[in-house]
Order: C-alpha cells, then sequence, then structure tokens
C-alpha cells in the first residue's frame, strides 16, 4: 500500500508512463484534455505499444477540452482493439450556455487492478510547468474501486447517443475515503454541498489551492463565518491563471474576503493548476473541481476525500512549498486597482457561472 502526492508535473507524467509499460492487463484513462503535441503523442504511442500485447485500453476524453484530437489521432490504436469515446460534442442550440458546459471535467488513470491516479493535470504538454496535484495510489481496493467509476462513466457515455441523465453518482466508500462523483446540477451539487460541510467543521484551519477562484455566496459566507470564529483560512491560487477573466472576475470578491480575515496569497512561478482543499491539516480533498460556479454547477467532476495520515503529511509539505513561492493580497493596491478593471468587474458578473 503507497500513496504518492506529486505535484511536479513532468515527475507526474514520466511516473505513469512508466506504469503504463508495466501494464499486463488493461489501462483505462478518463481526462479533460488529451493533446495532440509531444506529450499526447508520447502517450498515445505508449498505448499503442501495450495494445499491441493484448493489453485492453479504454479512452474517455472530452470534446471539447480534447482540442484537435480525433479517431484519426488515435486510428492505430483502434485498429488494434482499443476503444476510445469522446464525451459530449458542443451543439450550436439555444442550450449553449447551460449544457455546453456540461463538460466531463474528471482526471482518472486506472491500471491493472493495482495502481491508479486521480488529481488536476491533464495530458498536454501546454501545462508542463504547472504546479498539479495528483495522488498516485498503489492500494488495490481504492484503485478497484476508481476501476468501478470509471467503467460506469465510461459504459453511460455512447459516442452516438449520449445522455446526461447518469445514474452512477452516489458517494462510494472504502476505509478512510470517500468518493465524491459529481454530474452537473443546479440543484444538488453534492461536491460544493460537502465543501460547505467540511469548513463548517473546521477548528483551526481551512486551505484552499485552485487555479480559478469563484465562490458562491454560500461558500463565501462559510469562510467568512469560519475566519471569524478563529480559523486560519487561507485561499491560494496563481498571480495569473491563465484565464485572464476568470482573473479579473475573482478581483470583486477580495475585499469582503480580506476584511473577514482570510489570507489570499498567490502563487508566483507558473500557473497553479491545483485543486486542493484541506481542514485542520487533516482532512482533504484531491479533485479535478476547480474551487469556482462552473466546476460546481456544470461539469462532471470527482473528488477524493479522506484523512489518510501519509497523505496528510505530503499534502502538508505541497502546501508550505507553494506558499513559500506566493506572495500575499496587497489591499491597498487592490482598492487602487484601475478603474477599467472595476468596470470589467461589473460586465462580466452575470456571466460568473460560465468561466
Amino acid at each position: 500500500m503507497e500513496y504518492r502526492v506529486i505535484d511536479d508535473t513532468l515527475q507526474y507524467y514520466n511516473l505513469m508512463l512508466n506504469d503504463i509499460a508495466s501494464a499486463t492487463q488493461y489501462v483505462y484513462i478518463e481526462t479533460y484534455k488529451f493533446a495532440n503535441d509531444h506529450l499526447g503523442v508520447r502517450f498515445r504511442d505508449a498505448l499503442n505499444r501495450k495494445a499491441r500485447e493484448g493489453v485492453k485500453i479504454k479512452l474517455l476524453i472530452d470534446s471539447w477540452g480534447r482540442g484537435p484530437v480525433s479517431e484519426t489521432f488515435f486510428s492505430e490504436l483502434i485498429q488494434l482493439g482499443g476503444e476510445v469515446k469522446f464525451f459530449e460534442k458542443i451543439k450550436l442550440n439555444s442550450d449553449i450556455f447551460t449544457r455546453g458546459h456540461r463538460r466531463d471535467h474528471r482526471k482518472i488513470v486506472v491500471i491493472d487492478n493495482s495502481v491508479s491516479y486521480l488529481g488536476s493535470a491533464n495530458i498536454t504538454g501546454y501545462n508542463l510547468n504547472w504546479r498539479e496535484l495528483c495522488l498516485r495510489i498503489a492500494e488495490i481496493e481504492l484503485t478497484l474501486l476508481l476501476k468501478k467509476v470509471f467503467l460506469e462513466n465510461f459504459n453511460a457515455f455512447n459516442p452516438y447517443i449520449i445522455t446526461n441523465k447518469v445514474a452512477y453518482t452516489r458517494r462510494l466508500r472504502y476505509d478512510d475515503f470517500e468518493i465524491i462523483r459529481d454530474v452537473p446540477s443546479i440543484q444538488f451539487q453534492r461536491l460544493r454541498k460537502r465543501y460547505t460541510q467540511l469548513i463548517r467543521q473546521a477548528t483551526r484551519s481551512v486551505v484552499i489551492e485552485t487555479p480559478y477562484f469563484l465562490p458562491g455566496y454560500v461558500l463565501r459566507k462559510v469562510m467568512m463565518d469560519a475566519s471569524r470564529r478563529g480559523v486560519d483560512v487561507k485561499v491560494i491560487m496563481p498571480k495569473h491563471s491563465d484565464v485572464r477573466m476568470v482573473d479579473i472576475l475573482r478581483n470583486k470578491y477580495f475585499g469582503l474576503l480580506y476584511n473577514a480575515g482570510i489570507k489570499l496569497l498567490f502563487y508566483l512561478p507558473y500557473n497553479l493548476h491545483a485543486k486542493l482543499l484541506m481542514i485542520d491539516e487533516k482532512v482533504f480533498s484531491i479533485s479535478s473541481a476547480n474551487f469556482d460556479f462552473r466546476s460546481f454547477r456544470y461539469q462532471y467532476e470527482i473528488s477524493l476525500i479522506g484523512s489518510h495520515p501519509d497523505i496528510a503529511v505530503q499534502l502538508r509539505e505541497h502546501v508550505a512549498e507553494t506558499i513559500r513561492n506566493s506572495e500575499p493580497f496587497d489591499y491597498l493596491g487592490w482598492i487602487r486597482r484601475p478603474l477599467i478593471e472595476k468596470i470589467f468587474e461589473w460586465i462580466l458578473l452575470p456571466f460568473r457561472h460560465f468561466f
């Protein structure tokens, strides 16, 4: 049994490729992005080699996130018996601003009933220098649960007739872990509600790492309530993410949160793409979900929540390193930000659910 927290993206890819090279039964991958670049080609060729050896290959890739990748890119893999599905293509209809945002944002890799991965990283060279957060799981029972999750997702999404009425959404539990599978829903939003519960239960500290920080009213309130009762609440996000409009819109919330005692930190070296919630330095969520409206309301996400001490120790080290490379929020600078930025914050506000 081994759990390994990985925040170095290149190391993550190399570990996964090594595990794929050792596969003898199957490799299952569900991801938002699988790019047609040097890294995507490297993964595809590795999967082709395993398919030639008789290893079963299944891929589930989001149609929006896939970029230029198509069935043609995987033609050899498909000829060798590999199965490739693309989750729902974008349709130009009246529902594009809601239905079109219902993306499969999960990142799951399962290999041979023995090793699995879950976390924030896509399969693309675009984010090679980003700070990610992924967990390598060398534990049979938990890996079998993730295999079950993958197969239910894969079988629910027919490549030609796709229904969004996915029945497999209940929580799965093993030992001190729970797996939450979130699906698009304005009413339920399972992951948002679970995060609300965890923050309310915090007695000492709350740490949030997210590339895109657009919390709704309820999450903002529980964060501020926690801070006011003496909990050390920290939010760590990139100084500059890869989505400029989100960076502008998130500014609107900073003054309110800062005045409630919440510590806002900005990661400096590159983009911070990790998705972490940690409570009292013990309970954690490693997830595919961003801390924003779009992930909680519109996307298919997955989260592993637990309190395993080995993982918690590694996550505390991860957070400490992230903070060492971050700078605190400049409240005076925020007050003096240009008027044009304030105007854009108001313009973008009605569209906050779609970023």
